[in-house]
């Protein structure tokens, strides 16, 4: 591969000059607008990911993008419709045929004129093809360069941005349903209404310190407090998804622990479908924690396998069992597995303790060496038992409906929307919790409009925190550097 291309990472990504601001509406509450980029630069960048395959894609965004598509291929290229035509370098050497297409500013993704080529997949083709752009005046896209200038041209809120990425990289049914609910503005239009509300609660304030002779009266201080508490609640709400948007992200941390010799590999194998863990009839193979991704259901999962629970563990597999513990306490979904042929295994109290029908299954392992008898036993914690056998398969369909339903459990509390916060939603949202819970008590102690206003700009300035609404460079950086090149 052509040595430019490590160069794409340390591409700048534009944006120093660029932000959002706000102005003064009527009655002296804050209403958002945004601040254009101040210059649409062309850029340009791979959009599949780099190796041979049957197509690649490249995209361009920027001023004078009409003008370089007719360079190259020698017509005026009609909008949003796919042509096919030679692509030949400035010498003049053919390079590849490909198909092409270009969008319009008012219908791009980037809010500029853009243009995505198709060309076959040969990673030679097409670096080429990329540093020919460079050539005629492309620079290189940085991270998410593409998706900040949607962003920026009012494309989407940032929390529509944040969905990209989260709908790249959905690794379930229900992480999926979550990124396209909150790309097509799901989060955007809640926190939209709760603005509204607030600034409603927040010009009729803000009409008393306008008049500082006027005290507001009870009517009002009523109907400012019932504002106050409903946004509250849904503040609550929303940030009560928090731990749902993880599991969506991360997957159900599920730790697979027990006895040494119980099969718990032969488990995390038979769950994973292939041979990911050493299997030995020799006690305590396990010494350290395997960690793999598995999609269950509609649910992704993190299976952790982890070292054995020895009663009486040498020096080494008392530092598996340290860390074993650890994950366990960790985990949304212990599966403690049990040994059919033999009793019940003495395990660490401080584990059995933290054993509950809320995060824990017990899966009585090795049904095959009991010619079918049902297994019964006395599970700490009054755990539900799934009996099956690794080594068949027997009983793991079971296995997989009881972890659905346990993921299901799960579901966001919002039944209707999938809404599902990330962690900067999320502190956003408890600043915002905080203010409002500020200004109740303000409201309750009778204390001065002013502070009671500042309590809700406060509210204000961390909704929109979430949606982009606010003049912050280094937080922007930040998020679109996490992008992939060429989105």
């Amino acid at each position: 591969m052509p040595a430019s291309i490590p160069g794409l990472l340390n591409a700048e990504h534009g944006l120093s000059a660029w932000g959002a601001g706000f102005d003064l509406a009527q009655a002296g509450t804050r209403r958002w607008v945004t601040v254009m980029p101040s210059r649409n630069d062309p850029i340009a960048a791979l959009a599949t990911p780099t190796g041979t395959s049957a197509l690649a894609v490249l995209r361009v965004s920027g001023s004078d993008t009409g003008r370089l598509a007719q360079e190259i291929f020698g017509a005026t290229p009609s909008p949003r419709l796919a042509r096919r035509g030679d692509y030949r370098a400035q010498g003049g050497e053919l390079v590849d045929d490909v198909l092409f297409t270009f969008f319009p500013e008012a219908n791009s993704y980037t809010g500029e004129d853009a243009l995505e080529i198709s060309c076959h997949g040969n990673p030679f083709i097409a670096q080429t093809i990329l540093e020919d752009l460079f050539a005629r005046g492309c620079r290189p896209a940085g991270p998410g360069e593409f998706t900040q200038r949607a962003f920026l041209h009012g494309r989407m809120d940032l929390s529509q941005a944040e969905a990209v990425m989260d709908l790249i990289h959905a690794r379930g049914e229900r992480a999926l349903s979550a990124a396209n609910h909150q790309l097509r503005g799901g989060l955007g239009r809640r926190l939209d209404d709760l603005t509204e509300r607030l600034l409603g609660a927040l010009a009729r304030i803000e009409a008393y310190i306008d008049f500082p002779d006027e005290d507001l009266p009870p009517e009002d201080r009523t109907v400012v407090r019932r504002t106050l508490e409903a946004l509250a609640q849904e503040t609550n709400r929303l940030l009560a998804t928090s731990h749902y948007g993880e599991l969506l992200r991360d997957g159900l941390k599920t730790v697979i622990i027990g006895a040494p010799n119980a099969g718990k590999s032969s488990l995390l194998n038979r769950l994973v479908g292939r041979e990911r863990a050493i299997v030995s009839a020799e006690p305590g193979t396990t010494r350290d924690f395997i960690e793999e991704r598995i999609i269950v259901g509609p649910h992704c999962l993190r299976l952790i396998d982890t070292a054995g629970l020895n009663p009486a563990p040498s020096a080494v597999e008392k530092l598996g069992m340290e860390k074993s513990l650890e994950r366990a306490a960790e985990a949304d979904l212990v599966l403690l597995v049990l040994d059919a042929t033999r009793p019940l295994p003495v395990l660490p109290e401080i584990f059995t303790s933290s054993l509950s029908p809320a995060r824990a299954l017990a899966v009585v392992n090795k049904i095959d060496l009991t010619t079918g008898r049902p297994v019964e036993f006395a599970v700490p914690g009054g755990l539900a038992v799934v009996n099956v056998s690794a080594l068949t398969g027997a009983g793991i369909e079971a296995l997989t409906a009881e972890i659905t339903r346990f993921a299901d459990s799960f579901q966001s509390p919002d039944q209707e929307e999938i809404i599902a916060i990330n962690a900067r939603h999320a502190d956003a949202l408890l600043r915002a919790k905080t203010c409002l819970q500020a200004a109740m008590g303000n409201l309750d102690k009778n204390g001065p409009v002013e502070l009671l206003a500042s309590d809700l700009r406060g509210t204000l300035a961390a909704y929109g925190d979430i949606l982009g609404k606010v003049d912050n460079e280094r937080m922007l950086d930040q998020l679109f550097a996490t992008f992939c090149i060429g989105k």
